[in-house]
């Protein structure tokens, strides 16, 4: 999965006031909002839900649709922003211990200058997989 992603939402005035919206490349993804900026920010949920669920899953993460081919009916379409890594960073952060090895002068170095050897070792990995 890339890590930036853009999916055409339709955007529905409720009748109680709020919005609710529908990602017609993912039916099953639905959210609602009091107003447009906590709609929109559902949307982003929801959207980083359905496509990490599927992930998961190794099922196929659909294409996006050009917004201008997406029927709206009685809605608009915004589309919305989803950055995989800073979701991941926010609702996937369960630590796992992991075993490596290093040169022993390397380590005493490190230790010396105070390195928190986790964090270190976070940012090479993200910095790696650009991230």
């Amino acid at each position: 999965m890339n890590n930036r992603l853009f999916y055409p939402a339709i955007f529905h005035k409720a009748e109680e006031g709020g919005f609710w919206v529908t990602f017609p490349d993912i039916p099953e993804c639905l959210t609602q909002g009091d107003d447009m900026q906590q709609a929109y920010e559902m949307a982003v949920d929801a959207l980083g839900l359905s496509l990490t669920t599927m992930e998961e899953r190794k099922e196929e993460i659909p294409q996006a649709s050009e917004p201008d081919v997406v029927e709206v009916g009685d809605g608009f379409i915004v589309v919305v922003e989803f950055d995989v890594a800073e979701y991941r960073r926010r609702h996937c952060s369960r630590a796992v211990k992991k075993t490596l090895s290093i040169p022993e002068w390397l380590n005493e170095a490190a230790i010396r200058a105070g390195v928190n050897f986790s964090q270190t070792l976070q940012e090479a990995l993200m910095d790696k997989i650009k991230m």
